[in-house]
């Protein structure tokens, strides 16, 4: 009997690593509505002066946290031999959370800190920060449809939501820490680039184009090249650009996809 129960508790450990990403994730979404200290503009002309919230940046990184055990759960749960439906939709339900909604509330403030830099600001409408949440509902479409799928092992049709989510979750700490080589800080706080990111990020992730897993079938150079290329930009942008590295790899990761055009495979 003893030994049936360890065999039960080790198969939840995958399920433990799923849950502490949507643990992670709610804590995010916490830190990035504590906003209180926003400083906006320092002038009577609404200079481009302002602080970025500190909790929006520890928001971002509760983001990475989970990102880092959503990678995690799979080798747990190969190591474990462990493959369930419930570990399936558990990791979808999870993953809507942390790289939907969490995303979703960030762009949400970033939206508020771009209408409260504008003359009248403070009085603008909800309905110009609501857009934010459209990326969230294609992160749960996208999610939804990825479980109806059962070709997408080795290959992805859209965009996943992770990555989305740490492109995302990349803007507060380029804001609070610095973007490397390029200040982009006036891009990523004008509203009219976050309204067209949050349609081209939502089409990319429920569309049909096919985008390569970071998963190795085999070892081979040739099945890999797209990987080892993925690799070396990113051995040359973080150390260079910093955390402007993330929306460079992003836009990368995309790009060898369609060019090496890595179709779903099971």
């Amino acid at each position: 009997m003893e030994v049936v129960a360890d065999l039960t508790i080790m198969k939840q450990i995958p399920n433990i690593f799923t849950l502490l990403n949507l643990f992670f994730g709610c804590i995010a979404i916490v830190f990035a509505l504590q906003t209180e200290s926003i400083v906006i503009y320092t002038s009577d002309e609404f200079t481009s002066s302002f602080n970025i919230p500190e909790k929006l940046s520890y928001a971002a990184l509760f983001l990475f946290a989970s990102a880092l055990v959503d990678f995690l759960d799979g080798f747990v749960a190969r190591f474990f031999k462990v493959c369930s439906e419930m570990g399936k939709q558990l990791d979808s339900l999870a993953d809507v959370v942390s790289f939907g909604v969490a995303p979703g509330v960030i762009l949400y403030q970033l939206l508020r800190i771009s209408l409260m830099r504008e003359e009248n600001g403070l009085d603008a409408s909800l309905i110009w920060l609501l857009p934010a949440f459209v990326l969230s509902c294609a992160s749960a479409y996208r999610l939804a449809k990825f479980n109806l799928d059962t070709t997408q092992y080795y290959g992805f049709k859209g965009v996943p939501t992770p990555a989305v989510g740490l492109l995302i979750a990349s803007f507060p700490l380029m804001l609070h820490y610095g973007g490397g080589l390029i200040n982009i800080n006036q891009l990523l706080i004008n509203k009219w680039f976050l309204y067209i990111l949050i349609i081209v990020l939502s089409w990319l992730m429920v569309s049909n184009l096919p985008i390569m897993a970071l998963k190795f079938k085999d070892y081979s150079l040739k099945n890999n090249i797209p990987k080892i290329l993925l690799l070396l930009i990113a051995l040359l942008a973080i150390p260079l650009l910093k955390w402007l590295a993330i929306p460079v790899l992003f836009i990368a990761y995309i790009i060898l996809s369609l060019l090496l055009k890595n179709k779903p495979t099971t």
